[in-house]
């Protein structure tokens, strides 16, 4: 069986930084595989993803970093295969690549970028994961005349292609992440018994086979939130109206992210701030670490 990732979502807001980055070396002495943050370079109080991830990984031992996901368009493609490059570099190849077609346009829009249709967006996310695969991991120059994106006669990095997982959740950006991505992120915190990745994984799948790839070689990498609590509550408590996980005891954590990865085929958990919330407590935070995380990788070992 493949290995799990398991992951931890920072804080981002700049009255935050020391949390922040003590959750972050709490997650790499825990032996977590990845820590996230979030990419609103519209809201003056948050600190920058990449600067962030980047510091992150400077100071940290072994845990991979993530921008989920990247705001595309104000990081063009060109400039952010360079970044990726440059972080993996530096870090020893704990950069990951998390990217998507665009969310809240409004305040996209408020950076002076152009608000783009859907079909549009899409077609912007396949260019950029293009670029960046060809402008990394050595070769020939590139030229590059796309819709959205042009280079003439650009050197790639020499070191590897970082993965590259992708948020998506209409049915051309599955088929996006199908035919180019090494994870993908399902949208809104769905989760693994929902009717959303029900129905959007097989298109993933169809996709990456109508490329010559194996489906398998996507793997599903789920958000997850909701309190960790030490003794189990009730059944119909552990999950929200329409049926997404919503967290419960330690064991309860343990079980249903074990039957997500063995029955599911979960490739990774990234643990954020339960709803409500704006930052990590520290016994949320041991209780994933210590608790919930080493548990779930023994009961995947057994099988």
């Amino acid at each position: 069986m493949r290995k799990v990732l398991f992951g931890l979502g920072l804080e981002s807001g700049d009255q935050q930084v020391a949390s922040m980055l003590r959750h972050a070396h709490a997650a790499d002495d825990a032996g977590l595989d990845f820590v996230s943050i979030g990419d609103h370079p519209y809201f003056a109080d948050r600190v920058d993803a990449y600067a962030t991830i980047g510091f992150v990984l400077g100071a940290t031992r072994t845990i991979g970093g993530a921008v989920i996901c990247t705001n595309l368009l104000s990081r063009p493609a060109p400039i952010l295969a360079r970044t990726i490059a440059g972080l993996s570099l530096l870090s020893g190849q704990r950069a990951v690549l998390v990217v998507g077609a665009g969310g809240n346009w409004d305040e996209i829009v408020a950076l002076g970028l152009p608000r783009l249709p859907p079909g549009a967006r899409i077609r912007a996310l396949e260019e950029a994961i293009t670029l960046t695969k060809a402008l990394t991991g050595g070769g020939d120059p590139v030229t590059f005349d796309g819709e959205f994106y042009q280079v003439y006669d650009l050197a790639p990095t020499t070191g590897p292609t970082p993965p590259i997982w992708v948020g998506s959740g209409g049915r051309r950006g599955l088929e996006v992440t199908g035919r180019h991505a090494d994870g993908w992120i399902p949208p809104h915190a769905a989760d693994w018994r929902s009717t959303l990745v029900t129905e959007s994984r097989p298109l993933i799948d169809q996709a990456a086979a109508s490329v010559g790839r194996n489906p398998s070689d996507v793997g599903t990498i789920y958000n997850v939130a909701g309190h960790i609590t030490r003794l189990p509550v009730p059944p119909p408590h552990t999950r929200r109206e329409g049926g997404r996980w919503s967290g419960g005891g330690v064991s309860q954590w343990v079980e249903e992210l074990t039957f997500a990865a063995l029955e599911c085929g979960a490739r990774g958990f990234n643990y954020l701030v339960p709803p409500g919330g704006t930052e990590l407590d520290d016994t949320t935070l041991q209780r994933w670490t210590d608790d919930v995380v080493p548990a779930v990788r023994e009961a995947i070992s057994r099988h």
